[in-house]
């Protein structure tokens, strides 16, 4: 048994694909595992040293380790390292013969640290990160799904009030049919 139990999980941490989900204390192998969903706003702060404190809930979601990125409109992007890995391989697989993609690949990538957490569950921005995204000592820290953002206050505080206008407006365009 505890040969089976070490090479099920030599297999689950060396593929991208979780392998099950564990339902009531009991592993149904027929259910695909979903990864991590990281939810809510958080209002950390970082320090002189360019440390942030993650949130508990995203430190147990995310595992020991992940990227940083540059994200869109100004934010940085918190990445599992598997959403990472599949995000990156996404975007490769699209023609390198297309400018747009050899662009976005370069800044992207380039942009993208490997961290890890502190024995505090602090990790460090890296000063390409906090400028790009103007991060300044107060910042807000959400769950988008399979990644976390961390925005300027400020920004995006500025941000949420020019979407939240249309927010109900645009739902029928971006949501599929649901049944509620």
């Amino acid at each position: 048994m505890a040969d089976e139990d070490e090479l099920a999980s030599s297999v689950a941490s060396s593929t991208s694909i979780p392998q099950s989900v564990e339902i009531s204390g009991s592993i149904d192998a027929s259910v695909p595992a979903l990864p991590p969903l990281l939810l809510g706003t958080y209002t950390p702060k970082i320090d002189v040293k360019g440390r942030l404190a993650l949130p508990a809930k995203f430190r147990n979601q995310l595992g020991a380790g992940f990227v940083l990125a540059r994200g869109q409109e100004r934010c940085v992007y918190l990445l599992p390292a598997v959403e990472f890995r599949r995000m990156a391989g996404q975007i490769q697989r699209a023609s390198l013969g297309n400018k747009a993609t050899r662009d976005y690949l370069r800044v992207f990538l380039s942009g993208a640290v490997d961290q890890e957490p502190d024995k505090q569950g602090r990790v460090v921005i890296p000063p390409m990160l906090r400028d790009y995204a103007r991060l300044g000592k107060d910042v807000v820290v959400i769950g988008v799904g399979t990644r976390a953002e961390i925005w300027d206050a400020p920004s995006w505080e500025r941000y949420l009030a020019e979407q939240e206008e249309g927010y109900s407006q645009i739902a029928d365009d971006v949501l599929p049919p649901m049944d509620f």
